[in-house]
């Protein structure tokens, strides 16, 4: 897989944030070593948000997005700083530029600064603060600066070296510098998040039981089963892929007992009834609440639709978008899973893509899908605003083994 195809679900995504002017778009070039994004002396130049993938090393494959200023006024710009809001959900690192040429100034107030931390902090969401066109500033006054930007924004209790003075205009400044400053921000924040790997050990066989029926695409595994079989690999395990209708026959084959099957969900119940109840079993999609989001509330999510009454209102979410078919699972599988273990009629609202709805206290209970075409950090944002809400929430995997009775044994593989 090349880089213009890794999907944006497994690419680190770099917000750069600011006012307008405060170079953010200049940064943004360097930084992608292209000139992607208009700059301009002129404020409101970039409207909507301007992405570029590209390799940093040692991240990988990643995302940098360049947005408009948060400080845009008028119906026009109130779009533009709502989009760039937006952008925050499914942001891993956030660079946070500030004009030092303005912010030297006694009267220049880091509110709006201190406002985009806050929310950064809130969600956990590590950043950078960098201080802009520095090549104005004298030796004492940029320590001054300095000083001045960690007590007006708070960011001192971030990250060991919160603030750097940057400029691209002057030489002495390095591009590369500053991207292997987001580098390790990156590889700090990143320790120990494991799909699968931490469940197995080396030379350990993992059955996948990979459907082929009218919904699967054609002539690929989805990414979910990538995935898994990616890092299988990376930890010197063995992946064992299997049809669910050839599952008995294939576990006959193996020379000793799988420490793993992971199904899709769809065929959960089929699947659980042929695999031996001493053989851990789980499903791609509660890998992903795992790995993605909060596991413990997704299944306390799951267990509401015991209790929840006859016309309960239910959010089915996606994270892609794809042409929903007869057999689709999240419009026509789970709803008819729901009606027959419950026995209530329930209604149903439906969103997918980045579609998701700001306000969500109208909802009883949110349904979400794994989320492997949304990065884990727009995931764990969806999830944290149900949270907040005060709405329950469950993904397809957790709910449709709760719906099967088999919620606990999915959930035995993470217990030790």
């Amino acid at each position: 897989m090349g880089l213009n195809d890794t999907p944006s679900a497994e690419r680190v995504h770099i917000g750069i944030f600011g006012r307008m002017n405060a170079g953010k778009s200049s940064i943004f070039n360097q930084l992608v070593n292209q000139d992607a994004a208009v700059v301009s002396s002129r404020a409101g130049t970039t409207t909507d948000p301007v992405t570029k993938a590209m390799e940093l090393l040692p991240v990988g494959a990643v995302t940098f997005i360049d947005t408009a200023g948060l400080d845009d006024t008028g119906e026009l710009g109130g779009k533009r700083t709502a989009k760039a809001k937006e952008i925050l959900r499914r942001t891993d690192i956030a660079l946070v530029i500030v004009d030092a040429q303005k912010a030297k100034a006694d009267s220049f107030d880091f509110s709006l600064e201190n406002d985009l931390i806050a929310e950064l902090k809130k969600h956990g969401v590590p950043y950078l603060l960098i201080l802009n066109k520095a090549e104005s500033l004298d030796s004492e006054e940029q320590g001054a600066l300095i000083a001045r930007a960690v007590k007006g924004t708070g960011t001192g209790e971030m990250l060991a070296s919160p603030v750097i003075l940057y400029s691209t205009k002057m030489e002495g400044f390095s591009v590369e510098a500053l991207r292997r400053t987001i580098a390790s921000i990156y590889q700090e924040e990143a320790k120990g998040a494991r799909l699968i790997a931490d469940l197995i050990r080396p030379r350990q066989t993992v059955a996948l039981v990979v459907p082929i029926d009218e919904s699967a695409p054609k002539g690929r595994l989805i990414l979910p089963q990538q995935q898994v079989i990616r890092e299988l690999l990376e930890a010197g395990a063995y992946a064992f892929v299997t049809k669910d209708t050839e599952l008995s026959e294939a576990l006959r084959s193996l020379k000793g007992k799988p420490a793993l099957v992971v199904t899709d969900s769809q065929v959960f119940e089929a699947v659980a009834k042929v695999v031996p109840p001493d053989i851990p079993l789980t499903s791609f999609s509660i890998l992903q609440a795992r790995f993605k989001g909060d596991l413990a509330a997704q299944t306390a999510g799951a267990k509401v639709i015991d209790r929840l009454p006859d016309g309960a209102k239910i959010l089915i979410a996606e994270g892609c978008t794809h042409h929903r078919q007869c057999k689709d699972i999240g419009s026509v599988k789970i709803p008819q899973w729901l009606a027959q273990h419950t026995g209530r009629t329930f209604t149903y609202e439906f969103t997918s893509g980045r579609e998701y709805p700001e306000d969500l206290s109208g909802y009883d209970l949110i349904i979400h899908c794994g989320g492997c075409m949304l990065n884990p950090r727009e995931m764990r944002y969806r999830i944290a605003a149900a949270k907040e809400a005060g709405i329950p929430v469950t993904n397809y995997g957790v709910l449709i083994a709760h719906l099967h009775g088999i919620l606990e044994r999915a959930l035995s593989p993470f217990s030790s």
